[in-house]
């Protein structure tokens, strides 16, 4: 905790000096957390969907747009860059939130709550997953004063409430409702590497200290494996929820006084209908590419999106970023904020809270220099008039 307080009160500076030992670039962490990590492991956090087109197109949208850097601004030196936004009545020291990923138990114990405690501490905001190996209450604890709690929304509505009741209590900013997974995509290369028979009950810490889900149980899980087994079947029996419409957040919002936002958004007329039933805000993100294979590439949605909705709620976006100018990319293209997933995990996989906080500050360090360099004073100034794509003008 006193680290976590030492890094808030010196925010991270483009120019401080980034401590060696890990490596300097998001491939070098892929690289080394490669050799580090079970086969599992990596699959679980390297892998997309089916073939991987699309996760290799969220990473490639970006190379089709260019920053028109401006000179002589006063506005070079990495100091005189102010990256913070305000999101939801939190001042974030940029616009980044740790993404929310299940099950991180595969790659190291406790791994949610060393999130929330890095992200604490650089002044940045986490999501946390329904499908965490650490429950609310434990990471709420660690993650300071800007997390999220993203809602897998179960067949269940007496559960559903239960776990957005204790996020809420546990400190959480907001609801993130992921609309585009009421089952798993089709993910060979994790399937694979798990091998002919899967651990089966990971990601569920959420369900199984839930009151609720635990008063549908005959007998409490931890007093035998057959008690753990029917838990675990019951859990497989809710996870999904297909039934879900948009008018739903109506419900949603009769439990929770908190901001509601739906992620997995990818076509404006789904943000529109959701944000006309109750959200304050969409995620554009095709879950890393890791449901559809052949979906269109995240950044080519984000613009008309953010067009569609931008004036009458906040569009964040997430799957491909994996730079300081993916950010500002995202951010001239409409988004408020964005979602940053895979490198982090890198770090988790290598040092634990130490390596995600150096993941996120090379990130922090890439877009403190970049807009420096750019001539941008601060994310306001950060608007579709920077970038040029095909040789024409794109802009909002």
């Amino acid at each position: 905790m006193q680290r976590m307080r030492q890094f808030a009160a010196k925010p991270f500076r483009g120019e401080d000096p980034i401590p060696t030992g890990l490596p300097m670039t998001v491939t070098g962490l892929e690289t080394a957390a490669r050799e580090a990590m079970s086969a599992e492991a990596y699959a679980f956090v390297a892998g997309g969907a089916a073939a991987e087109r699309t996760l290799r197109a969220n990473v490639e949208a970006f190379h089709r747009y260019r920053i028109v850097p401006r000179i002589w601004r006063g506005t070079s030196a990495p100091e005189g860059c102010d990256t913070t936004a305000t999101v939801f009545g939190s001042t974030l020291a940029a616009p980044v939130l740790a993404a929310p990923v299940g099950m991180q138990e595969v790659i190291r114990p406790g791994g949610e709550a060393l999130a929330g405690a890095a992200t604490a501490g650089l002044g940045l905001g986490s999501v946390l997953s329904t499908a965490a190996s650490t429950d609310i209450e434990t990471v709420g604890a660690a993650a300071g004063p800007a997390w999220w709690f993203q809602l897998y929304w179960p067949a269940d509505d007496d559960i559903a409430r239960s776990l957005v009741e204790r996020a809420e209590r546990a400190g959480a900013r907001a609801i993130v409702v992921t609309a585009d997974a009421p089952v798993l995509g089709w993910r060979p290369r994790a399937q694979e590497a798990a091998g002919p028979q899967p651990a089966r009950g990971r990601g569920i810490a959420n369900f199984l200290s839930d009151p609720v889900f635990r008063s549908r149980l005959t007998e409490p899980p931890e007093h035998s494996a057959a008690a753990m087994a029917a838990a675990i079947t019951l859990w497989e029996n809710i996870f999904g929820n297909h039934t879900l419409r948009p008018r739903d957040l109506g419900r949603l919002r009769e439990w929770t006084g908190l901001p509601i936002v739906v992620k997995g958004v990818l076509h404006p007329d789904d943000a529109r209908a959701v944000v006309d039933a109750g959200a304050c805000g969409v995620v554009v993100s095709n879950h890393g590419g890791r449901q559809i294979d052949g979906s269109i590439a995240a950044l080519d949605a984000l613009p008309e999106i953010a067009g569609a909705v931008g004036d009458s709620a906040e569009v964040f976006f997430d799957s491909g970023v994996r730079t300081g100018s993916d950010i500002i990319i995202a951010l001239a293209l409409g988004a408020k904020a964005v979602l940053y997933g895979r490198p982090w995990l890198y770090g988790l996989a290598l040092s634990g809270q130490d390596g995600i906080e150096h993941a996120f500050r090379l990130l922090l360090a890439d877009l403190r220099i970049t807009m420096g360099l750019a001539g941008l004073a601060n994310t306001a100034e950060i608007t579709g008039s920077i970038l040029r794509v095909r040789n024409g003008r794109c802009g909002r």
